[in-house]
């Protein structure tokens, strides 16, 4: 088969793509490397079957023509972080709907099978102790930069659902949940490549707000593992689908977990929103998933838990990821 990838030199994108080479398929890589790199291809970056396309899915003449060859396309590209999303909200606004937008308009004119990545945080500030595919979803004010992500995420999932009803469009969409683990860059703000690398150099590590706020974290072998499957099942089409481990964890006891795993002499320090991002910061206090629906929908469960994902994202750091 032949796969496209949008973002596939991002830190899933690049998991995703060495699972389909070795498994015999054919990978169109696209990507503008804005936060994408080159070395989460390194390991297949001489293969046969891959295809690197440096560019932006904004503003590429060819998105159609090379979607129209591809057998299914995985939409991975996307302005990530928090940190980049308080510090730059227009970009991610536009790279995450526009971006969308042209691809669901190429991939419509040859009916090419999408898998559209959007995110945990459409959930907002839900008070649920789990969050399904159906709930309703409680965003935070426009004046507060920080969910202009979760917005732009919702708007893309919209989008997506608008083409599978109105113009058959076969789509699906993946809500991930913290996907972490090897090759992640801690450098827009993911807690868990911070922590890691802070807990090696036995530097402090810094918690946001009181610490209390709880997230799962889904090791991105497992989250691969989803997307392939749901790829190979057309009663995926249509749907939107949680995917991230239910194990829930708060960001203070993940900082001790770390530190302890490690076996590090790091310390913790708290830090305040308003002086971590900006006035008015406003965080979800939990973000734990219900994946009922695709477990019961492909059979999956996550395989690994929390020390594997400390374990290996430290192992990548050390090996200079």
């Amino acid at each position: 088969m032949k796969f496209v990838i949008t973002g596939g030199a991002g830190f899933i994108g690049g998991h995703l793509t060495e699972m389909l080479l070795k498994e015999g398929h054919s990978v169109v890589v696209i990507d503008n490397f804005s936060t994408g790199s080159m070395k989460n291809l390194k390991a297949v970056a001489k293969n046969p079957n891959l295809e690197i396309i440096k560019g932006d899915i904004l503003n590429l003449p060819e998105l159609a023509y090379i979607l129209s060859k591809a057998d299914i396309c995985y939409h991975l590209a996307a302005a990530v972080g928090v940190e980049l999303v308080v510090n730059d909200p227009v970009r991610t606004i536009v790279t995450n709907v526009h971006g969308t937008e042209a691809v669901l308009n190429a991939a419509n004119k040859s009916k090419t099978r999408l898998i559209i990545a959007s995110t945990s945080e459409v959930y907002g500030k839900s008070e649920k102790p789990r969050f399904t595919e159906t709930d309703d979803l409680l965003i935070g004010p426009s004046t507060h930069s920080r969910w202009s992500y979760a917005c732009s995420k919702l708007l893309d999932e919209f989008f997506g659902m608008a083409y599978f009803r109105d113009k058959k469009l076969p789509v699906t969409v993946v809500r991930l949940f913290n996907t972490v683990g090897p090759r992640q860059t801690g450098q827009y703000g993911m807690v868990v490549p911070r922590f890691v690398r802070s807990a090696l150099e036995n530097k402090p590590l810094r918690v946001f707000g009181d610490g209390n706020q709880s997230r799962c974290f889904c090791h991105v072998a497992d989250t691969i593992r989803a997307l392939r499957k749901l790829a190979d099942t057309p009663e995926s089409i249509g749907r939107v689908l949680n995917i991230g481990t239910t194990e829930s964890i708060s960001i203070l006891d993940l900082a001790k977990t770390v530190i302890k795993q490690l076996k590090s002499k790091s310390e913790i320090v708290m830090i305040p929103y308003e002086e971590a991002y900006e006035a008015g910061f406003e965080d979800m206090r939990r973000r734990k998933p219900n994946t009922d629906a695709v477990r019961d929908l492909i059979g999956w469960t996550p395989e690994h838990d929390l020390k594997s994902i400390i374990a290996d994202t430290a192992e990548s750091i050390k090996k200079g990821f």
